[in-house]
């Protein structure tokens, strides 16, 4: 019987990571699976689990985790729960989890628990807000990493994890980016009812540490975004605490100017990205995806904070109206030359060779602190 790998996916931004390495597992003949849970299930973001089923040769299993408005620690608590009860169902070989999110978290504490095998995809990086609590959590509990960077894989051995278990293979997103999309700017408009050629993208997160001032944020970010006269793509944030005022204030955008979408398919969002004017706003995309593709991009506020660094990447305040004009004005419709800190396309392949190797999977579970030397 072929080893069974199962990748935890909770947002539509995650499985646009893990897509590219679990298709390289599926490829080279391991038995692959989803457990689909968190964002994926809420209509109110788009129930991006029909994107995770359209992944042709694997098996996908559904855990509703949270209803709208559930806290973070109730979420961790219920997919903790029904996490355990999955694996002792299924037991699979191997369970690859992604970055910063709870569901990770929940995931990446049965498997240590249990002693089964866990790979922490894009541990070591730093940024603002809770999520860099939960990413360094989910490395100390994974026992396997496969990170974006040598700057990464320095991190995650200073927090004690074993320099053979770390494999730098860039961030996996980029695998996608790096090709054709497989869909034009024609097909992305008409699916979309995008009305106009000339657009930027904005994707606004909440900020769980700054949650009561998201509504008066967002207020001020999108004030200065209505008057550039521009046209935006808004990708509707994620469901941390705070979303709903962020919500509120994107109701209330001018309709011909702003296409508010729930989410987009990976592949459209691709073609999207390398067509746009300019990026805005505080997702990992910007600061990540856009220099990789040459795109010019606004980081906004604290959720990114010390994330990445690129000649194409910009910062500002919410409220610094006078900043967010400037960039608008100056960096609109510029193209950069591609930044591959993270890697150059090449991940996926990188991945299954690190489980083509017998050492992997004969590596203990058992656990010890590994000192830095010098």
């Amino acid at each position: 019987m072929p080893r069974s790998i199962l990748f935890v996916t909770g947002t539509r931004a995650d499985f646009g990571k893990l897509e590219p390495l679990a298709i390289a597992a599926r490829d080279a003949g391991f038995a692959v699976s989803f457990f689909v849970t968190g964002m994926h299930m809420l209509k109110t973001y788009g129930l991006t689990k029909l994107e995770v089923h359209r992944t042709a040769g694997v098996t996908v299993h559904e855990f509703l985790n949270q209803r709208p408005g559930d806290p973070q620690d109730m979420i961790l608590a219920k997919t903790v729960i029904g996490f355990s009860d999955f694996i002792h169902e299924q037991r699979p070989d191997l369970v690859v989890i992604h970055g910063d999110r709870v569901e990770a978290l929940a995931t990446a504490l049965v498997c240590a628990t249990n002693y089964i095998r866990c790979a922490h995809i894009e541990g070591g990086e730093v940024s603002g807000t809770i999520d860099e609590i939960y990413r360094h959590c989910n490395s100390k509990l994974a026992s396997h990493h496969f990170v974006s960077s040598d700057d990464a894989a320095r991190r995650v051995m200073s927090l004690g994890e074993q320099q053979s278990h770390i494999h730098a293979i860039g961030s996996p997103e980029l695998d996608f980016h790096a090709g054709p999309s497989g869909v034009t700017l024609a097909e992305v408009r008409d699916r979309y009812a995008l009305p106009y050629d000339d657009y930027g993208i904005c994707i606004f997160h909440p900020v769980t540490s700054e949650a009561a001032s998201m509504g008066a944020q967002a207020q001020a970010l999108f004030g200065a975004m209505v008057a550039s006269a521009r046209s935006f793509v808004v990708i509707a944030p994620n469901n941390d605490p705070g979303s709903a005022a962020i919500f509120d204030v994107i109701a209330g955008l001018p309709e011909h100017r702003f296409r508010v979408l729930p989410s987009m398919r990976f592949a459209h969002f691709s073609e999207l990205m390398k067509n746009a004017a300019v990026m805005i706003g505080n997702s990992s995309a910007g600061v990540r995806e856009a220099p990789f593709l040459g795109l010019p991009s606004l980081d906004i506020g604290t959720r990114q904070t010390n994330r990445a660094k690129s000649p194409s990447v910009f910062f500002a305040a919410a409220d610094d109206a006078a900043a967010i004009a400037s960039f608008l004005n100056d960096q609109w419709g510029r193209s950069y030359p591609r930044h591959d800190a993270f890697g150059g396309g090449s991940a996926a392949g990188r991945f299954a060779a690190v489980l083509a190797d017998q050492g992997f999977w004969d590596a203990p579970l058992q656990k010890t602190f590994h000192d830095q030397q010098g």
